[in-house]
């Protein structure tokens, strides 16, 4: 498995047997706070180029859980994509394996993943690398975008237009 929720199954079970698992669950609450920092990232980028998050244009590339999946469970890129719309940021998104992001306990957004072109990405004012999928253009997305948030470590970290997160 690689869904976050096992570490705290694993918290569950271990108490059962009188094991203490602190440090499992330090790691899930740093887990579980990511989505928040990567959002904190994405307003200091912004404003140190004059801009705020509200009323900003973001992409959220890779709303899957995971590399080269489908799966959408746990998955910080639909938290992050939600914490930027509740700052007042016109969020769209691109997942070559998600199409459409469903239904969820809690989220219902009603998006579909947009073209990853020159023209989308250069309509946007940040990107936001949450899932490092094999078969996204990096070379087009470095090239076209102005602000990237990379959350994967896919860029080098002194690039021109890109903030490491």
């Amino acid at each position: 498995h690689c869904i976050p929720i096992d570490p705290y199954y694993l918290t569950w079970k271990a108490r059962e047997y009188g094991v203490h698992t602190r440090f499992i669950e330090l790691a899930g609450e740093v887990n579980t706070g990511m989505p928040e920092w990567v959002l904190g990232k994405v307003e200091d980028a912004l404003n140190s180029r004059g801009r705020a998050l509200n009323g900003s244009n973001v992409m959220v590339l890779g709303i899957a859980y995971k590399k080269d999946t489908n799966d959408t469970r746990e998955s910080p890129g639909l938290k992050i994509f939600s914490l930027l719309k509740a700052k007042g940021a016109s969020v769209v998104y691109h997942d070559p394996h998600v199409p459409k992001i469903p239904k969820l306990r809690d989220y219902d957004f009603a998006a579909e993943s947009i073209e990853l072109s020159d023209v989308s990405i250069g309509e946007q004012h940040c990107i936001v690398l949450c899932t490092d999928h094999s078969s996204i253009d990096y070379e087009l997305l470095g090239q076209s975008s102005d602000l990237i948030v990379d959350t994967r470590g896919v860029f080098p970290a002194n690039s021109r237009n890109t903030v490491s997160a």
